[in-house]
């Protein structure tokens, strides 16, 4: 079968779903690999690595009408569902349930659609699960970023001139995202604090060092291992838990997400208009809406003198590690998927089951056969 690789066509976004190493290895499989011109190029591989390892560099038209699959990271838009042909297959973050009417399209040109974002959060799916792969980095490029737009440096100084007391950091959300953000923020001797709806959190951010703001929690757990739609009281209730910590944050990281959904709102313009002069607020979840109020995304938005930064989980500034892991990602899957280099098209397997959005043009229910 024929793999077509695309390059990314969301803006700031500067990663590819395969590398030149993951191409060799999937030729030794016996795929054969074509890849759009300078997909690779802002991650820091040329069109000769590619050559060099096999593949076939090709134009944009070429991979949809001559590939078997076609992968990418981000989800394909509008122009290039309409050019799916009749039993190709995509392989892409789909982010499925926000988008319905992309599957609608998927589905009337009679193509296949994996989507990596649904993958099970189970020990047999991890070294297929983007969403960690990704979301580490970028929990560590968001303490990065933090440093760089604060006013303040991170560790405890003791200098002839007097003591600079460290940094105080918040951290919305101990996923992966999160409990990268903490391993960071400690190892650049910060004094950090954390939150989560997912009580069974907190001891792996203490983990880290970081101080864990317990909110009486009502039952409110995660949902097969991601966060859940807090009830209002329960916002009420952290809103109130956090606020003290908040209002003394130098930088706050928000990485709350609910796949499928808008993300929820932590941080209301009132709490910012409360919080200390120069602080600084990284928005992960900028994508999804964002969990502040006043955050936009591919925006910096400065208001009572408070730095919001509205981003996304996907680590495109560190573009080079991103592609690599997801890269990784996507061959694990393909192997599982395959047999050889044909779809086994095991609809009994968790993975396959709750990934395969859309098959053969028909829609499937929440994971389940059409």
């Amino acid at each position: 079968m024929i793999i077509g690789v695309l390059k990314e066509t969301q803006e700031g976004d500067n990663r590819v779903a395969i590398t030149p190493k993951i191409a060799q290895q999937l030729i030794e499989k016996g795929f054969e690999i074509k890849v759009e011109e300078d997909a690779g190029a802002n991650s820091s591989y040329k069109n000769s690595d590619y050559s060099k390892a096999g593949a076939h560099i090709r134009s944009k038209e070429d991979l949809f009408n001559n590939t078997d699959i076609l992968i990418k990271i981000n989800p394909f838009d509008n122009k290039e569902l309409e050019k799916l042909k009749k039993g190709q297959i995509i392989i892409a973050q789909l982010f499925h349930k926000s988008h319905p009417h992309d599957m609608e399209i998927i589905a009337g040109q009679e193509a296949t659609a994996f989507s990596m974002d649904a993958m099970p959060r189970i020990s047999r799916a991890q070294d297929m699960d983007v969403l960690s792969s990704q979301n580490n980095l970028a929990g560590y490029k968001a303490v990065i970023k933090g440093a760089y737009e604060m006013t303040k440096i991170f560790p405890l100084m003791m200098t002839a001139a007097g003591t600079i007391s460290p940094a105080r950091v918040l951290v919305y959300g101990v996923g992966v995202a999160g409990l990268q953000a903490i391993a960071t923020a400690k190892r650049l001797g910060a004094i950090v604090e954390a939150t989560d709806i997912r009580t069974e959190t907190k001891e792996q951010a203490e983990s880290l060092g970081a101080k864990f703001i317990m909110v009486d929690n009502n039952g409110e757990e995660s949902e097969n291992g991601y966060a859940k739609v807090a009830s209002e009281d329960y916002a009420r209730r952290q809103k109130e838990a956090v606020n003290k910590s908040l209002f003394k944050a130098d930088l706050v990281i928000t990485t709350a997400m609910v796949p499928g959904r808008t993300s929820p709102i932590l941080i209301t313009e009132e709490q910012v208009s409360q919080m200390q002069n120069g602080a600084v607020i990284i928005d992960l979840a900028a994508a999804q809406g964002g969990n502040c109020e006043i955050s936009v995304m591919n925006k910096t938005i400065i208001k009572y003198g408070v730095k919001i930064i509205g981003t996304t989980i996907a680590p495109q500034s560190v573009s080079t590690n991103a592609s690599d892991l997801y890269a990784k990602n996507t061959f694990n899957y393909l192997v599982h998927l395959t047999d050889g280099n044909k779809f086994k098209w095991d609809l009994e397997d968790q993975i396959t089951d709750e990934t395969l959005i859309v098959l053969n043009g028909k829609i499937r229910q929440n994971g389940k056969k059409p």
